[in-house]
């Protein structure tokens, strides 16, 4: 099992996807408490998106977020490179491609917005993701980011990372197909940028209008930034 870190192998992490796609849904309703429908919710708010405005879901899993940005009207792909977790989303009507987000298979400029849900902090190369992500972004498109952050209440900070380190991998072994990978999972999210850190990332890899909002307590964050024109 792989270990978390900021620079992770892409096969295992690749491998641990694949392990765990047949049960990740409704082991990420669980472990979220159900909050992870409403996080995919405000994703789709925060993007703005307009019928036909064609947009990249990449890390997009099993595509259950994609189907949540679809609902926009929008033309929505799925890019993950677990084809594991692909096959688990074989039975969502979108379209999905296999494709390793440090080398999207997509031309300069396909996209009018790019999203990433949770998968950020999976990748070897944070920046080189986001100068990815802004490669295939038309000037003036948009990025949104939902991943894992720091919460604002001190107290309220503590308790969530003895849930992530304890409570979590607790309820893995009940509910997750490979129970193991979610010790990563939890490392990972300890180990990840606060809200502040990460948006000076996105800022050095080419995005403006940099900003993010919170979601249950800083739990979640959404960042949000813009390709320049």
């Amino acid at each position: 099992m792989v270990k978390a870190s900021l620079e992770k192998n892409p096969d295992e992490v690749a491998r641990m996807f694949d392990a765990v796609g047949a049960k990740y849904d409704i082991t990420n309703t669980v472990l979220s408490l159900g909050r992870d429908r409403h996080w995919r919710r405000r994703t789709r708010q925060r993007l703005d998106l307009r019928p036909g405005e064609r947009v990249l879901d990449l890390a997009a899993g099993t595509a259950v977020s994609t189907v949540e940005l679809a609902r926009s009207g929008a033309w929505c792909v799925a890019c993950d490179f677990s084809s594991g977790m692909l096959a688990a989303g074989a039975h969502r009507a979108v379209s999905k491609v296999a494709g390793d987000g440090l080398a999207l298979p997509f031309a300069d400029g396909s996209f009018d917005a790019v999203t990433i849900s949770f998968g950020l902090r999976n990748f070897a190369d944070t920046r080189a993701g986001l100068r990815e992500m802004a490669r295939v972004t038309r000037p003036g498109g948009r990025l949104t980011i939902a991943e894992f952050s720091t919460p604002v209440v001190p107290v309220f900070a503590q308790v969530y990372k003895e849930y992530l380190m304890r409570a979590l991998p607790a309820l893995a072994r009940l509910v997750s197909s490979d129970p193991s990978a979610y010790e990563y999972l939890a490392e990972s999210i300890r180990a990840w940028p606060d809200q502040e850190q990460l948006a000076r990332e996105i800022a050095a890899s080419g995005w403006t209008e940099v900003g993010w909002q919170n979601l249950t307590g800083g739990i979640t964050a959404l960042h949000s930034a813009v390709k320049p024109v």
